[in-house]
Formats: structure tokens, sequence, C-alpha cells
């Protein structure tokens, strides 16, 4: 089936808020997130992206149906989790944009939405003048028992893409994780990526 994807900003991003909710809660519920995902803090969390005019949203669609999804934003507009491990090593906050997810559910992986999710919010952080792109990613031992065998870790793509971890910089912040009764502080990396400003 071809792939339609579109771009919107800003506003724009409340139009997909239901839908991009349900593939969060979809795709994070696999290893490494293994989020056991809620409703009501997916609403919230959306909202910051849909009330920001500087936000993106990337939707791949099969038919009518998401498959696929990214977002953006500037770092300044991110929740404070996002912002302290660049506040604490100096970093201005308004030369970053801060990448959320990049979301595609097993039947449509490989057929470039990674790339092409990247490619869109690097070009929207560079119209905004930023000179870095971030993201996160959660930390899970190499042994960690509910790794599935068939698992295959992103960071050789992540870092294809000129990104590279920073251990010195994390973010914590409680889920629910599949399985458990309650929410548990999970820690998760920053990776960065310098950005060159169109002129």
């Amino acid at each position: 089936m071809t792939l339609r994807v579109l771009t919107c900003r800003g506003t724009e991003v409340a139009d997909w808020c239901d839908a991009v909710a349900g593939l969060r809660i979809e795709v994070f519920r696999q290893f490494p997130y293994l989020y056991d995902g809620d409703a009501g803090y997916e609403k919230r969390y959306l909202t910051t992206y849909a009330q920001s005019a500087n936000s993106l949203l990337v939707v791949a669609l099969a038919g009518d149906h998401v498959v696929g999804a990214s977002t953006g934003l500037p770092l300044s507009e991110a929740a404070s989790a996002f912002r302290e491990p660049f506040s604490d090593q100096g970093i201005a906050l308004d030369d970053v944009f801060y990448c959320g997810e990049s979301l595609v559910i097993p039947a449509f992986r490989g057929q470039g939405l990674g790339h092409r999710f990247f490619d869109e919010r690097e070009r929207h952080a560079r119209t905004l003048g930023k000179k870095w792109s971030a993201f996160v990613s959660v930390d899970r031992a190499e042994d960690d028992p509910r790794r599935p065998p068939d698992y295959r870790s992103n960071e050789p793509f992540w870092q294809r893409r000129g990104y590279a971890p920073q251990h010195h910089m994390k973010v914590r912040l409680p889920w629910k994780q599949v399985g458990e009764a309650r929410e548990t502080e999970q820690t998760l990396t920053m990776w960065l990526h310098a950005l060159e400003v169109d002129s």
C-alpha cells in the first residue's frame, strides 16, 4: 500500500492528537519502553505540541490509517525534565530543537519513514535557527530479560544520522511499565546532533 506523509505545524497538530496518542500507546508498549499507556497522560502530553506555534508533527498514512508519526518542538517549550540536562551543561535552550517520538508500526518499518521523520524535523529546526537537534532514548541493560530475541536497537541508525549519546545528560521520567502495578522512575539518555543552520 502506498504511504502518504503529511507535515503539520502549530495548531494543525490538534487534528491528529487522538490518532497519535493511540499510536504512542501501541508502539511504546513494546520493548524497550514497555509503557502501559495512559490516555489521560497522552492527551496532556500532545496538548503541548498542539499549543506550540513552532511545533511539528509528521504523519504517515496508509489509506486513512495512521501508521507512523513523529513530533518535535523548540526545547524551550518542552517539559522541564528535558530542559534540565541542557541547563546543567550551560547549553542555551533556545539553540535546541527537541525531537519527541518517532513511531512506526512494525508492518510499515523498513520503508524509509525513519529517515523521512528525521529529515522533516531537522529541516524545520533549521528554519527556526536552531543549532542542535536532540532526543532521548530509554536505558536498558544488555541482559534485560524482557528483551525479545529478535530485538534490534535503533542506535546504529541514529549514529548514521549523526547523533551521539550524551551519557552525562540523563532524563528521569516515571511511567507504569507493562505488568507493573504502579509507576516507577525510568532513566533515559539524551542524544545530540549539530545542525548546519541555513543562511
